[in-house]
């Protein structure tokens, strides 16, 4: 069993810059592939960034690349979303999510089988 918990969270002005950082459970934190997703009222959850626990692979759509970092520190059992430039269609609850099962389409949702409860960023301009 995987416990996330998100924190980071809040308001900001357009082109300001959050952290959010994702406390994992578990002793093989190191094996997971992690991700981070956001849910917009009435949109649907959007794949946000994803690093692979084999090689340290990042990944990002094109929405949120250049201006978002993912990271992760195995020893804190912590995965981290820097976000910089922050724009208004930012604005989402933004969850973090474990893949167990070294799955390598981490863009996908489904993939992930543990999700945090999420935390909310709101970018106003």
């Amino acid at each position: 069993q995987v416990q996330l918990v998100e924190s980071g969270g809040g308001l900001v002005q357009a082109g300001g810059s959050l952290r959010l950082s994702c406390a994992a459970s578990g002793r093989t934190f190191s094996r997971y592939a992690m991700g981070w997703f956001r849910q917009a009222p009435g949109k649907e959850r959007e794949f946000v960034s994803a690093i692979s626990w084999v090689d340290g692979n990042t990944h990002y759509p094109d929405s949120v690349k250049g201006r978002f970092t993912i990271s992760r520190d195995n020893a804190k059992n912590t995965v981290y979303l820097q976000m910089n430039s922050l724009k208004p269609e930012d604005t989402a609850v933004y969850f973090c999510a474990a893949d167990t099962n070294g799955s390598r389409r981490l863009w996908d949702p489904e993939e992930y089988d543990y999700w945090g409860q999420g935390t909310q960023v709101t970018v106003s301009s």
